[in-house]
């Protein structure tokens, strides 16, 4: 299969991808905009709105299919330098001293001639995607905890990384390296200044970097990180050259020209990403963002909202435990329990804002009793043995009170303790499993994270990002 054929084949799956990203962000948004809303708690619609704002943020960025890659590196390697290149004109501020960057600047890309893929679907002229490219300061040239914090948020927002070196790659680059690949995003390694370096290649780049991670004692498998694929060579301001120039008059001068940036390798690998898995890329990049808010949300509802929750887990533990005890009938026992509980996860889905079907609430019943295969065990286990006895019990009763009230009793009373600490654990439990949001619907960030990254070909950037991811 060519080139052509294969990404034409993908196309509609990464669609299908992107729109299932947005009804899970939309369903996500107007979810948790609602309980803020209803919740008329200041506390609660204060502490939120930096997570709904991402929430919205990213629905936004979804919705007009807004692609960011972001460069960064240590000073003078010509970050800077590199966009202007790909921009086709100084929009970014270069300059001999170091530091001209100082906060995170955003321009929009519209990638025209040079080796651009013709079969591209995602090059912006054809208004699919729209390209973003974000440059920031150095990363050595600002405190560590700003440099940290910033380089957190920029990477976060994107959803390609480029990373800038030039001449040998340092420890402290290395390292700048492994951490920004901690955000799980696809990254490019670019060699700037091959001009001044022509003696480099990919193969002694790549074994540098194996040296570093040796040295450094770095856990971090370098195949995880890049292959070589991923490396590319680039002269994004190359260095005026002294020119020879004759006339017909036989007068000889010498002047300085620049060569042209010499980046189409690297507009041609971002291109060939983009065009085959850019959509891929957005919707996890957006899905990824979404969970960690809808977590963060769903723990700051429950904190609010924790005292009224036990109370709640309290109530449901002593109603199930009281209705086992007078009931004399085995096996009813357990599916009344097992009501009962379901009963109590989705009023503490309600107490929480959480919506949940009654569906969601039996699956999410099954799930905490098999993670916790000795509670399943033990309350199956003794509901059964207790119900048949306390039957036997409740029989014998009829036929001789004297002997038979103190054996139900008895009976009733342990299957009662029995019952009411599998509920108090099943309810324990649920808080938990309700921290993660709506992730876990069916339409959730989680479940809709796991089938796109079911669908990834083994030859793209995302496949080495499965396992992270999931």
């Amino acid at each position: 299969m060519n080139q052509a054929s294969s990404q034409s084949s993908r196309s509609p799956s990464q669609e299908s991808q992107l729109k299932r990203a947005r009804s899970s962000l939309r369903q996500a948004f107007t979810n948790y905009s609602q309980t803020v809303r209803l919740s008329k708690n200041p506390a609660l619609q204060s502490s939120l709105k930096a997570e709904l704002d991402r929430l919205s943020d990213n629905l936004n960025k979804l919705d007009h299919a807004i692609v960011r890659i972001a460069v960064f590196g240590l000073v003078s390697r010509g970050k800077s330098a590199l966009l202007n290149a790909l921009l086709g004109d100084k929009v970014f501020e270069t300059g001999a001293i170091n530091g001209v960057t100082q906060q995170p600047q955003i321009v929009r890309w519209s990638p025209k001639g040079g080796m651009v893929p013709e079969e591209s679907a995602i090059v912006p002229q054809g208004g699919k995607v729209q390209i973003e490219l974000i440059d920031t300061p150095g990363l050595d040239e600002i405190d560590g905890q700003t440099r940290a914090e910033m380089a957190r948020q920029v990477a976060e927002q994107a959803d390609l990384i480029l990373f800038v070196v030039s001449g040998d790659i340092t420890r402290t680059e290395y390292k700048a390296l492994c951490d920004l690949r901690q955000a799980q995003k696809p990254l490019i390694l670019v060699f700037n200044k091959i001009d001044l370096y022509p003696e480099q290649s990919r193969q002694a780049i790549y074994e540098n970097l194996q040296r570093l991670g040796g040295r450094t004692g770095s856990r971090q498998q370098l195949e995880q990180l890049l292959t070589q694929d991923e490396i590319v060579m680039v002269a994004a301001e190359p260095t005026p050259m002294q020119m020879r120039v004759e006339y017909p008059d036989g007068r000889i001068t010498y002047e300085w020209e620049t060569p042209p940036p010499q980046i189409d390798e690297l507009k041609y690998k971002i291109l060939t990403i983009l065009n085959r898995e850019g959509r891929s890329l957005l919707a996890l990049n957006a899905l990824t963002q979404a969970r960690t808010a809808e977590t963060h949300i769903a723990e700051r509802i429950i904190e609010l909202r924790n005292v009224e929750a036990e109370a709640l887990i309290w109530k449901f533990t002593r109603y199930k435990a009281l209705a086992i005890a007078l009931n004399p009938i085995a096996f009813v026992d357990l599916i009344g329990g097992a009501i009962s509980d379901l009963a109590m996860i989705r009023s503490l889905a309600n107490l929480y804002g959480l919506p949940m079907t009654r569906y969601e609430a039996g699956k999410l019943l099954k799930t905490i009793l098999v993670s916790s295969g000795s509670l399943l065990l033990s309350e199956i286990g003794s509901g059964i043995l207790l119900g048949m006895g306390k039957s036997a019990a409740a029989i014998a009763s009829g036929v001789d009170s004297s002997a038979g009230f103190p054996a139900l009793a008895g009976v009733s009373i342990v299957q009662a303790g029995i019952a009411g600490y599998g509920s108090y654990s099943v309810g324990r439990a649920a808080q938990v499993y309700l921290e993660q949001g709506c992730t876990w619907g069916a339409q959730g960030a989680s479940t809709v994270i796991q089938d796109i990254l079911n669908q990834v070909e083994p030859d793209t950037i995302i496949y080495r990002l499965r396992q992270e991811l999931m």
